[in-house]
């Protein structure tokens, strides 16, 4: 394992979050529609992402469950 990657992982942690409500901010103030459109994309982007990580986590717990082949 890389031993570099310790801070790497806070750090976006910290900063990916910040960085999203900035752009929702500067979205704002060009019009409210932009930022309305950047929210629906980020919607739907954490949504796919979230039934993605649902679906993956059901499929070890059926592996797990399975006896073997």
């Amino acid at each position: 394992m890389l031993r570099g990657m310790r801070i790497a992982k806070p750090i976006l942690l910290v900063s990916t979050p910040i960085g999203v409500a900035w752009g929702l901010y500067e979205a704002w103030r060009v019009g409210w529609w932009l930022a309305a459109l950047m929210m629906a994309m980020l919607t739907v982007l954490g949504s796919f992402s979230a039934l993605t990580v649902r679906r993956i986590l059901a499929e070890r717990r059926a592996a797990a469950d399975d006896p073997g082949d």
